[in-house]
């Protein structure tokens, strides 16, 4: 008969002493439990006061066995005895204090260890640790700068650990980031602003600069005081790429937080200090690999910057403005080179007339005043300075699209002024100019990197793709927004490619030309006209149970391999895993913790919870997740919301989920939603119920091709005049 669900068995150590097995009820207070002084282990061993003593797991982490988290002990978990969290950090709290540099050193090496885990933090927290590490670093380690020449590693280590105990009880949100000092934020970035600094001190001054700034509208002022952008530069010149990393994410922390009128001005000092250009040489063109986190914060600075552009995106033209205005006469006279006729030459009824006629042929849509043009916003003034910069930049090319089109018949006349408004507009869709940078995203694009003016640039390959789709789509005025489609079309397969420069993403555009993408649209569809007839729709209905059955079981099976899952911690560079797996049988989910994320299969042994499919109740997604509502700071991330998950069970118990991408949400949810008995629904089922109709489709009527599909089935014909012609086998 197997044990009851509440019973745990484990091993418990103690010092000095052989392990005990024993057998944890669950439903049992933990006091209770162990520290009863009628406990076979409280009489064994000899143990007094209950609160001196505590249970931590026997790994790598210790963690402390609280009342809240009891229920991750595992069958065959091997716990230890010790100290009470409160007697811990009451000892570590008074040997960091001493002034023997190998004990400080030693009692702040198991600080930083200890800190990770929140039952201990908030004692130390409690003892008042953190004012008594920020006094260190203030004040207390001045007093061995002089022994650094000659015990500089020692003095590095002693740094080094005081600071990551420090950013590790800071993770636990426990204490406010708007208490601290100037003179501490001070201390810190002397650390980032030294040439020559211990790496481990400089990330973790790196990672403390970053949370301040993200953490406190206060503390980012007083940081901008103390550290600048050409402090930092020389840390991308490296060739660590952690230090990198946390460089980088600094700097993103200081252009989020900067106020608006202060953002341009932060973006021109960038390009002062070529920060883009040191990115790309030590950063994306480096011999070393581009991490996860490196690809994040290279997304965030390029998302960043893009959203520069929002404030001339989101400004209308005056036309009474006669700066404004000069823009567009500069326009028409590069197109035209009217130099032979002053302004004051002919009647002004001659000159307004000749300037319609002009505005005409550069495409604009008020012919009259085509300042009315650029009062829509998006895209306002900033298709304006694309327009004018194309005109400078490649002035050849400019001229001869306008007059390319002005010797066109009217029809068949792609607008150019009309085009650059659509299509900044577009790309500012595509590059999401305004959004807030998303927590999990890694999508940067290397060719943004290698220009200082990459938007412009980007604008000017994309005007000269649209004009000749134009024209080899033969495009009338009416057809100006299938065309828009048609090269949208063509960007996104480009950028989909990854192209490491602008000229690459030009080059890729040749390869897209209309011809071709119609290719791809009817490699990628059936022809609906050939498949609409009623025969074909039955036969249609008939097989789709078929295939949806092979999408239920390749869900499940899916469901049996396993997948590995992101904890969400408040700090991304610390992720925790944890694994879960559905039994071949489809009767029991397996899940359990993971140090990191693993290489290949998980063992099924490995995995000591288990959770019955005949206990789950219901699927539950997106807002309505328990840790969802939990999490204030995830609760607005609307990427996170998308890939959460929950399964209920049992009386109001949850297992919650963040999906690692939304492929995984989408088997996972149909999955277990398939193991429920309910209906698949994700975006992923209908993909894939259409890819495998469509296959099985094209293979039965493989051999119907060219062949003309009636309508309705053939007549019967009419009953013989006699049955003579059967044969009668009695």
């Amino acid at each position: 008969m197997p044990p009851p669900a509440d019973i745990v068995k484990v091993a418990i150590e103690w010092p000095g002493a052989f392990p005990k097995l024993m057998e944890i009820d669950q439903v049992v207070p933990l006091m209770q439990c162990f520290f009863s002084s009628f406990h076979p282990m409280a009489f064994r061993w000899s143990l007094g006061n209950h609160e001196n003593f505590a249970l931590q797991i026997a790994d790598a982490t210790n963690f402390y066995i609280t009342e809240k988290n009891r229920n991750d002990i595992k069958n065959g978990s091997i716990l230890r005895l010790t100290s009470s969290p409160y007697q811990t950090a009451a000892q570590l709290h008074e040997r960091i204090q001493s002034s023997s540099m190998d004990a400080k050193l030693e009692s702040l090496k198991d600080l930083a260890n200890a800190s990770r885990d929140i039952t201990f933090a908030q004692e130390f927290i409690n003892l008042d640790g953190i004012s008594l590490l920020t006094q260190m670093v203030e004040s207390g380690t001045e007093r061995y700068q002089k022994l650094q020449k000659i015990m500089k590693p020692c003095f590095g280590d002693l740094l080094s650990f005081t600071l990551t105990a420090f950013v590790e009880l800071m993770d636990h949100g426990i204490v406010s980031w708007d208490t601290f000092s100037v003179a501490f934020i001070k201390k810190i970035a002397s650390y980032v602003n030294k040439s020559a600094m211990d790496t481990a001190v400089l990330q973790r001054s790196l990672a403390i600069l970053e949370s301040m700034v993200l953490n406190s509208q206060d503390l980012y002022h007083k940081v901008a005081q103390e550290i600048t952008i050409g402090q930092l530069i020389p840390h991308l010149q490296g060739t660590d790429q952690d230090i990198q990393t946390y460089t980088i994410a600094v700097i993103n922390a200081l252009f989020l937080k900067a106020p608006e009128e202060k953002r341009q001005e932060m973006a021109h000092i960038l390009a002062q200090k070529q920060l883009r250009s040191i990115i790309l040489s030590n950063v994306i063109r480096s011999p070393t690999p581009i991490n996860d986190e490196m690809a994040h914060q290279l997304y965030v600075l390029q998302v960043l910057t893009f959203n520069l552009l929002e404030d001339r995106m989101m400004t209308k033209m005056d036309p009474q403005d006669q700066a404004q205005r000069d823009i567009i006469f500069e326009l028409r006279r590069i197109a035209f080179d009217v130099e032979c006729e002053p302004n004051n030459s002919g009647s002004i009824e001659k000159r307004k007339s000749m300037y319609t006629r002009d505005y005409k042929k550069l495409g604009f849509i008020n012919h009259v005043n085509p300042a009315v043009d650029f009062t829509q916003i998006p895209p306002g003034m900033l298709a304006l300075d694309n327009m004018l910069y194309f005109a400078r930049h490649h002035q050849d090319a400019y001229i001869r699209i306008v007059l390319e089109n002005s010797s066109r018949e009217d029809k068949h006349e792609c607008p150019f002024g009309r085009s650059s408004i659509e299509l900044t507009k577009m790309l500012c869709e595509i590059l999401k100019v305004g959004e807030l940078p998303s927590e999990n995203c890694h999508d940067f694009h290397p060719m943004f990197f290698t220009h200082d003016r990459s938007f412009e640039e980007f604008f000017c390959i994309c005007i000269q793709l649209l004009n000749k789709t134009w024209k080899e789509m033969r495009a009338t005025s009416e057809d100006f927004n299938k065309v828009m489609q048609v090269v949208r079309e063509q960007i996104m397969r480009a950028l989909t490619l990854k192209p490491n420069s602008l000229d690459q993403f030009k080059s890729r555009l040749q390869n897209l030309s209309y011809t071709e993408i119609l290719k791809i649209r009817q490699s990628e569809r059936m022809n609906q006209e050939d498949f609409q007839s009623r025969p074909i729709l039955e036969l249609r209905e008939k097989i789709q149970p078929e295939i949806m059955e092979l999408i239920k079981q390749q869900r499940l099976n899916r469901l049996c391999d396993g997948t590995c899952f992101r904890k969400i911690s408040s700090r991304r560079r610390q992720d925790k895993f944890w694994y879960c797996r559905l039994s071949p049988n489809h009767k029991v989910l397996h899940y359990g913790d993971l140090e990191e994320s693993p290489q290949g299969e998980v063992p099924h042994d490995s995995l000591q919870d288990k959770l019955p499919v005949a206990d789950i109740k219901a699927v539950i997604t997106g807002k309505d997740c328990p840790h969802m509502k939990e999490k204030g700071a995830l609760k607005q991330n609307k990427e996170v919301l998308e890939l959460a998950f929950s399964v209920l069970y049992e009386s109001d118990e949850y297992l919650n989920f963040i999906a690692p991408d939304k492929h995984e949400y989408c088997v996972w949810t149909d999955g277990l939603n398939a193991l429920l008995g309910k209906e698949m629904t994700s975006d992923y089922t209908k993909s894939d119920m259409d890819t495998l109709l469509s296959m099985e489709m094209k293979l039965r009527l493989l051999d119907l091709e060219n062949i003309q599909i009636p309508e309705a089935p053939p007549p019967i014909p009419k009953e013989p005049s006699n049955y003579d012609f059967v044969y009668d086998c009695n």
